[in-house]
């Protein structure tokens, strides 16, 4: 995937507040970025920078998960293997997609 320069710029503007490039060979049309334990699929916007593709997600056993509910209690899953949605997890999650999307929608 080629990236234009306004793209690249913000890539390190990621990479400069600690998030990371993450292989997802299951996702070849995006990108994908980490930050502690969460993740999210990036792809190039018309206009130049780069958009979230759906949510982003906690990571199990490497790979983006989904959120699940089973008998009243929610779960991130990732084929076969689930962890529990902690409290804990969730504030992580939720600062992790808040501060991307605050960078994704900075145009320096």
């Amino acid at each position: 995937m080629e990236l234009t320069p306004q793209q690249l710029g913000v890539f390190e503007r990621l990479a400069a507040r600690g998030f990371e490039p993450l292989s997802l060979p299951l996702y070849s049309n995006a990108v994908a970025v980490r930050k502690g334990e969460c993740g999210a699929l990036l792809q190039p916007e018309s206009g130049g920078g780069m958009k979230l593709v759906g949510e982003a997600s906690y990571l199990v056993e490497g790979n983006l998960s989904v959120r699940v509910r089973r008998g009243g209690e929610v779960w991130f899953q990732w084929k076969k293997k689930q962890i529990e949605a902690t409290p804990e997890r969730e504030r992580e999650l939720a600062r992790f997609a808040a501060e991307l999307n605050e960078l994704l929608l900075a145009r320096n």
